[in-house]
């Protein structure tokens, strides 16, 4: 059993770790205040190859596995979770069906761009009644001479303002199966709606979508056929949960350091408050937690990418992960007392921010169902 790093992941950690010290850590703040999408570091990572890590070579990727892409993103996250939400959704979700289903013309003109940074890709999956019940989503895709006419309404959807295109999911075919869509912004019929504003990720946008008679061609049927659109998504859903557990790994050792940091420098009655037992078993708690969501994030990775069974330990990580993550940036808020509650320290960030991982990807209660139907079969 060997828990050490290769050389080429430790060489991939190290330099998304740099790229955080130096490029976002210092901008982080401003770019949370200015509530502005940050689309210059978007592009620096995209010409760091970050969009292309998952996907093979001949179409303009790294092919590197997913326990390295998790490195890299949780170094991504402990900078700042709005950017850190915007590559993994460009990274994966946004342009994962592409890749996976479209045709040459959507790969030269969509996907390839979408790796350069030169296109925004967003998926359109909640609605305002349907979150983890797919089979409450209401949109419907009618089959027409030439394409499908697409009506409803789709909520929660990360860089829709931006985005040049559009997964869909939608019911269509006889028996009103999830079929999977490609949207581009210039479809007549595609309605950017209002933005929702968030108790964190500021910096990430989030909007309502909807489609209003939107015709979308045969050509852009990502489906292979009508209905399968459930299962392609399930095949994504393990690398979805491990990733978001990825993030949570980010923003909580963030939390950790800054705990540390001022528990160091911070002095009550004569001395710096680490020194005192209560603060040093909240550090070892926060410390402890964090070490054990590692090991089960990177553990689900390295299934994944050994092509083993990991269903099961993809929504174990993303439960454990992001739960210790919320609780480590809360006490990191506690080490720091009134100055974690001040908006000029950055734990406030981390403390709005760490809830953006409980809910992408399946929440904890989701997340402990599937766990159980897991070790109950």
């Amino acid at each position: 059993m060997n828990f050490d790093l290769t050389d080429e992941q430790k060489q991939i950690r190290d330099t998304f770790a740099r790229f955080c010290d130096e490029r976002i850590a210092p901008q982080a703040a401003a770019l949370d205040e200015a509530r502005a999408f940050p689309r210059a570091l978007f592009q620096e990572l995209a010409d760091l190859g970050f969009f292309g890590m998952r996907y093979p070579e001949d179409v303009g990727g790294s092919g590197l596995a997913l326990t390295e892409f998790a490195l890299a993103l949780a170094e991504i996250a402990r900078g700042s979770m709005s950017l850190a939400g915007a590559v993994a959704m460009q990274s994966l979700m946004g342009t994962k069906f592409l890749h996976m289903l479209g045709n040459a013309d959507i790969l030269e003109r969509l996907f390839k761009p979408a790796l350069r940074g030169e296109k925004i890709g967003a998926i359109c999956m909640t609605e305002p009644n349907a979150g983890s019940d797919l089979d409450s989503i209401a949109t419907t895709a009618k089959k027409v001479d030439g394409g499908y006419v697409i009506n409803g309404q789709k909520t929660w959807i990360t860089s829709a303002p931006l985005a040049d295109f559009f997964t869909v999911f939608a019911k269509a075919g006889e028996e009103k199966k999830l079929t999977i869509f490609l949207v581009e912004k210039s479809f007549k019929g595609l309605i950017v709606g209002r933005e929702i504003h968030k108790m964190g990720v500021w910096a990430l946008p989030t909007s309502e979508v909807a489609f209003d008679e939107c015709f979308v061609p045969d050509s852009h049927r990502l489906s292979q056929a009508e209905g399968d659109g459930e299962g392609h998504l399930r095949k994504t859903l393990a690398e979805i949960r491990i990733i978001t557990g990825a993030m949570g790994l980010g923003v909580a050792q963030a939390a950790l350091d800054e705990a540390v940091r001022y528990a160091a420098e911070r002095k009550q009655f004569g001395k710096p408050i680490n020194r005192y037992q209560a603060i040093q078993f909240k550090l070892a708690e926060m410390a402890t937690d964090l070490e054990a969501a590692k090991h089960l994030v990177y553990y689900a990775a390295w299934l994944r990418d050994a092509g083993r069974p990991h269903h099961k330990e993809a929504a174990m990580a993303k439960l454990n992960a992001t739960e210790a993550a919320a609780r480590i940036c809360d006490q990191a808020a506690r080490v720091l007392a009134s100055y974690g509650y001040a908006m000029e320290y950055p734990v406030q960030r981390y403390l709005r921010d760490v809830r953006f991982t409980l809910i992408g990807g399946g929440t904890s209660e989701i997340l402990k169902l599937i766990i159980a139907k897991e070790v109950s079969s």
